[in-house]
C-alpha cells in the first residue's frame, strides 16, 4: 500500500491530465492585422501601415531573399557542409517586419534562429554560416552592426538585452521617441519558460527599461507545443509584470512592422518595455537535427502553409499595387545569385588554427593573453616534423 501524508486527501497526489491539441488556427485567435492571407488590407483602430507600395515591394525581396538563404543554409547542412541549422521558415514577416521598424541606434539581442533580422542589421549571411559551420564562435562585431551574437543558451539573451538597454538609460539615450535608443530581444515560445526569461521581465519592469521583449510564438518548443507551456496566450503575461503586451499575427509583415515600431518608440521615449508575441508557426524542424513528423500532425502544416507570410505580400502586389511580373522575376533572379555566392563563400570558408581563438577575447590585447597565445604557439611548433 502507498503511504501518503497523514490528514491529506489521496487525490492530491494524483496527476493533473493537461489536453494536448494542434496549435489554434489563425482565425480563432485575436491579433493585430493589416493584411490578410489572401493579400487584403484591413484597417486596426490602434495600429496602421502607411508607408508606400515600394516599401511592401522591398519587404516582399527582404523575405524571399532570406528565405532562400535559409533553404539554401539547410541544403549544406544536409550535405554534410554545415554541423547544423535552425531553420526560420515561416517566420520570415516576423522577423523582416520587426528588424525594418529599428533605427540605427537600436541594439538587437538574437536567439539563434534570427537570420532575417540580421539580414536587416546588414550581418553577412556567409558569417552566420561560419558559426553553424564551426570554424568560428561568431564572426561579426555587434558594435559595427548593433546586432549581438547568437545565444544558444535558452533565454538568456533577454537578460543581456534588459542590461544593455538599463545602460543605455543611465548613458542618457533615452527620451526622443524617433532619435533615441532601444533595444529589442528575441525569443522563442519555450524560453518563455525559462526563469532567465522571467527574471529579465522583472528588473526590466522596475527599472523601466527601454527594451521590446520580442516573442515568435511559432506552436512548437522543439517537440512541446504551447500547451505545454502557458495557459492563457503569452502577450497576457506581461500584465503580471507591470507592462503593455500585444499579439500581433506573426506572419503579416504589415502588422508586425507597425506593432514593433510603436514597442520601440514607446521604449525610446522612456515609457518602458513591452512584450509582442508575434503570431506565427515553424514550418520545418526546430533544426537539422530535429524530424517534426514525430510529434505533429501534416493536417496542421498544410494549414499554415495557406497563412505563408511570402504569398500573402505576393497576393496583394499582383492583386492590389499592379506589380508585374517583371519585378518577381528579378527577385528571383537575385536569390539565384545571394544562394549561388553563399554557397561559393561557405566551401571556400577556411578552418580556423587555435591561435585564431586569442585574437577574440578582449578589444584590447592583455599582456597576460598574449603571453598564453605565444606559449600555445610555442607548444603547437614543438610538434612539427613528428608523425
Amino acid at each position: 500500500m502507498s503511504e501518503s501524508v497523514p490528514g491529506t486527501p489521496p487525490e492530491v497526489f494524483a496527476p493533473v491530465e493537461v489536453p494536448v491539441s494542434p496549435s489554434q488556427p489563425p482565425e480563432e485567435v485575436e491579433f493585430v492585422q493589416l493584411l490578410t492571407p489572401e493579400g487584403e488590407r484591413v484597417e486596426n483602430p490602434d495600429y496602421s501601415f502607411d508607408l508606400g507600395d515600394d516599401v511592401i515591394k522591398g519587404f516582399y525581396r527582404d523575405m524571399t531573399l532570406v528565405r532562400r538563404i535559409d533553404s539554401e543554409a539547410t541544403a549544406l547542412q544536409r550535405q554534410g557542409e554545415l554541423g547544423l541549422w535552425a531553420s526560420l521558415l515561416g517566420q520570415e514577416a516576423a522577423q523582416i517586419g520587426s528588424g525594418r521598424a529599428l533605427n540605427k541606434k537600436d541594439m538587437v539581442f538574437p536567439t539563434y534562429r534570427e537570420h532575417g533580422v540580421a539580414f536587416c542589421q546588414g550581418v553577412n549571411p556567409l558569417n552566420l554560416l561560419g558559426l553553424f559551420r564551426g570554424v568560428d564562435q561568431g564572426a561579426w562585431d555587434p558594435k559595427d552592426n548593433n546586432f549581438a551574437l547568437y545565444t544558444i543558451v535558452i533565454g538568456a539573451q533577454t537578460l543581456h538585452a534588459t542590461g544593455y538597454a538599463m545602460g543605455q538609460q543611465r548613458d542618457h539615450a533615452v527620451g526622443d521617441a524617433d532619435n533615441g535608443e532601444a533595444t529589442i530581444a528575441y525569443f522563442g515560445d519555450g524560453a518563455s519558460s525559462q526563469g532567465d526569461v522571467n527574471e529579465a521581465f522583472i528588473y526590466a519592469s522596475v527599472f523601466n527599461a527601454p527594451v521590446v521583449f520580442f516573442c515568435q510564438n511559432n506552436q512548437w518548443a522543439i517537440s512541446e507545443p504551447i500547451d505545454r507551456q502557458t495557459r492563457i496566450p503569452l502577450y497576457q503575461r506581461a500584465a503580471g509584470f507591470g507592462f503593455p503586451g500585444i499579439r500581433v499575427d506573426g506572419n503579416d509583415v504589415l502588422a508586425t512592422y507597425a506593432v514593433t515600431q510603436q514597442a520601440l518608440k514607446r521604449a525610446r521615449e522612456g515609457s518602458g518595455p513591452t512584450l509582442i508575441e508575434a503570431y506565427t508557426y515553424r514550418m520545418g524542424a526546430h533544426t537539422t537535427s530535429d524530424d517534426p513528423t514525430k510529434y505533429r500532425l501534416s493536417e496542421d502544416l498544410e494549414h499554415w502553409k495557406l497563412k505563408d507570410p511570402i504569398e500573402r505580400v505576393h497576393a496583394y502586389l499582383t492583386r492590389h499595387a499592379g506589380v508585374d511580373s517583371d519585378f518577381f522575376e528579378e527577385v528571383e533572379a537575385e536569390a539565384d545569385k545571394v544562394a549561388a555566392e553563399l554557397r561559393a563563400g561557405c566551401l571556400a570558408l577556411p578552418d580556423p588554427t587555435m591561435t585564431d581563438f586569442f585574437q577574440h577575447v578582449y578589444v584590447e590585447e592583455t599582456p597576460q593573453l598574449a603571453e598564453q597565445r605565444d606559449q600555445y604557439a610555442a607548444y603547437a611548433a614543438s610538434f612539427e616534423g613528428e608523425g
